[in-house]
């Protein structure tokens, strides 16, 4: 299954002032086999080690941080093969079990930067956060992995011809039903689906939803083993009420994360280093809140409100038992959650694309979904779950703030209108991961 992430894997081959490459991301994302396929086609050789209890790897770093004799080591007594510098990819694997192997980045950067060396961990994330890691400042590049986006999702399940031919049509025209009907379908499944590789790929090979379903089942089993693998009795207690609340608080109207509705009387102080803990180990993400849209977002935004989505849409609706038969037929009752794992799904689909957002409430109840100031420039984005695009609320965003641009998406079809100062896109849910294209149009780029 082809991945975006791929295309940056190469830029970071290519590149002069290369850096070992340190790739984070969510547990069973596809880290190591887009990394394994990397070397096979673009490398003369591979060298894998993967220091996950490995004690005997861990040990080759106990003496010194001479990066010729690791290496000289490690070729000659543990792959028992030589390792050339410009030939050869070295992989670790599972690093953060190993914190000198981290620190000993550093020194392959300066000593020996002609070597391609990628790290990667399933809990690195958390690992770099934790006291008595020294992390390599300024010594490696960095890709943040995700599980797999709508358009990835499309490409695996063969509907390559579909995208490619949205891609010919320019943005502002409608999109033919030889397109809307498909993509749609295409969109259920993987609100069903989700972007994690084992489960598309069942899905690929049986389009069977149970058998997807076992496969999500035992994903989700596996995050919670690792909050006792990794973590003391007491916080792995604590992460499992906070992972049990997810599915509830985002199905909440108001759903900003809430301590207190995750156990009864707990407060914020008691919880917010588990759910920190989730986030970086890439499992759950924050959306923190934008009062005043001012740029940059980042230095405007309230780190105490918050709403909390799930790294993956397939796994949120599996967690929630929420029937597949629901999402492909449809129910008067699945109007509530529709929503969120919409919003779940955007939210995705805006970290695969490498764009951080917010989300914005004025003090009259009004809300809107998601803020980005991407490129510099100030985006509001509204979501709908169906074809009903009134969007109160970001009419209000763009009388108050006057954005140059303002993208809705839903499931009507592409279109256009200007509200005062602000041109506004309808983009179809599906989609959107050509949402950088109508930035990049809107401002001349």
């Amino acid at each position: 299954m082809e991945r975006n992430a791929y295309l940056q894997l190469k830029t970071w081959k290519d590149k002069k002032n290369r850096k070992p490459l340190l790739l984070t991301g969510v547990r069973q994302c596809g880290k190591t086999f887009l990394v394994k396929d990397f070397a096979k086609k673009e490398f003369t050789d591979f060298a894998y080690f993967n220091f996950d209890g490995n004690e005997g790897l861990h040990s080759v770093f106990d003496y010194d941080f001479d990066v010729k004799r690791i290496l000289d080591e490690l070729g000659t007594v543990v792959s028992q093969k030589k390792i050339i510098p410009g030939t050869t990819l070295v992989f670790f694997d599972e690093i953060q079990d190993c914190p000198r192997a981290i620190q000993a980045l550093k020194y392959f950067c300066e000593d020996m930067p002609e070597l391609h060396l990628i790290a990667a961990g399933s809990l690195l994330g958390v690992a770099l956060r934790q006291e008595g890691i020294s992390f390599p400042v300024g010594k490696v590049d960095r890709i943040e992995m995700y599980p797999m986006s709508f358009e990835e999702f499309v490409r695996a399940d063969g509907g390559e011809r579909y995208l490619e031919g949205i891609k010919k049509h320019p943005l502002e025209r409608e999109l033919p039903s030889l397109y809307t009907e498909p993509l749609e379908k295409y969109l259920k499944n993987y609100f069903i689906v989700g972007g994690m590789p084992e489960a598309v790929q069942n899905w690929v090979d049986s389009h069977d939803y149970k058998a997807v379903e076992e496969t999500q089942d035992r994903i989700l089993r596996d995050y919670g083993d690792d909050f006792g693998k990794h973590t003391t009795k007491d916080t792995a207690v604590k992460l499992r009420l906070i992972w049990d609340s997810i599915p509830t608080q985002i199905a909440k109207e108001n759903n900003k994360f809430i301590f207190s509705h995750v156990k009864q009387g707990a407060r914020a102080k008691d919880l917010e280093d588990a759910l920190e803990w989730l986030v970086n180990a890439g499992i759950a993400g924050k959306l923190n809140l934008i009062t005043t849209p001012e740029i940059p977002l980042a230095g405007m935004a309230d780190h105490s409100y918050f709403k909390v989505y799930m790294s993956d849409v397939g796994l949120l609706r599996r967690k929630a038992r929420l029937n597949y038969r629901t999402v492909l037929e449809g129910n008067k009752s699945y109007i509530s959650f529709k929503g969120a794992l919409t919003e779940n799904y955007v939210y995705t689909e805006l970290q695969s694309m490498g764009i951080d957002a917010y989300f914005w409430r004025s003090n009259a109840n009004a809300e809107l979904d998601f803020v980005t100031d991407f490129e510099g420039v100030l985006l509001p984005v509204e979501v709908k779950s169906a074809d009903n695009t009134k969007a109160k609320s970001l009419q209000l965003f763009c009388k108050r703030y006057h954005p140059r641009m303002a993208i809705k998406t839903s499931l009507k079809n592409v279109g256009d209108n200007q509200e005062g100062e602000t041109h506004i896109w309808s983009i179809p849910l599906y989609t959107l991961f050509r949402l950088k294209e109508y930035l990049y149009k809107e401002m001349n780029w």
